[in-house]
């Protein structure tokens, strides 16, 4: 059974200028495996491997999830680490006009997801775009110089683009050795008018 997760996916002009903000920082560390243009987006949620019955199951929580809700738009903004740049597993761009909207969606399909069996996730939720996965600890630390530094804190105040948001998508990620390979399965449209609509649009995080 394929992997398949839910995500926000991008539109070709951002998804140019994060990955030209990439190859900035690509020669500055050996110990990041870099994500591919291709498969920037910002998953929503990790599903693992499912039946085709359970993914079925899926599309009808997405679609509730996206009714009622307005397309809004999100800013890509700074690079960052989990859990930090010291010692980082992840490199990300983060969220930050739109964040709020973003987390109400996720949380809706979070809701619609456990309500059919599927397991919650345990940690806090934070929009972000995972950009690279530092894959050796030591060289990262070891690699940690005046340039790699100053690249990563000015890559930090940099917005990256502005995504619009209409859709949420269903996501297949097939494995191989020249790296993942992501096919959509399903786009459910945000839909204003839908049921749940509170007539208020979009969710709103104070930001213009």
């Amino acid at each position: 059974m394929p992997r398949s997760f839910i995500a926000l996916v991008l539109d070709e002009a951002t998804r140019h200028g994060v990955a030209a903000q990439v190859e900035c920082l690509r020669p500055l560390s050996r110990a990041v495996a870099w994500v591919p243009p291709q498969n920037l987006h910002l998953t929503l949620k990790f599903l693992g491997e499912q039946s085709e019955e359970r993914l079925g199951v899926v599309r009808s929580v997405l679609e509730a999830a996206a009714a009622g809700i307005a397309p809004f738009a999100l800013t890509l903004h700074g690079v960052g680490g989990f859990p930090g740049l010291d010692r980082p597993r992840i490199l990300w761009v983060g969220v930050s006009e739109g964040a709020l909207a973003v987390r109400q969606l996720q949380a809706r399909v979070e809701e619609g997801l456990a309500r059919h069996g599927f397991s919650r996730e345990t940690r806090s939720w934070h929009p972000h775009l995972t950009i690279g996965r530092v894959f050796d600890d030591r060289r990262w630390r070891r690699e940690g110089t005046p340039a790699l530094r100053e690249a990563v804190a000015r890559a930090a105040r940099l917005d990256l683009g502005r995504v619009p948001v209409a859709a949420i998508w269903l996501m297949r990620s097939d494995l191989s050795p020249a790296g993942a390979r992501h096919t959509a399965l399903a786009s459910m449209p945000l839909r204003p008018d839908g049921p749940g609509a509170t007539g208020a649009g979009a969710p709103s995080d104070g930001q213009s």
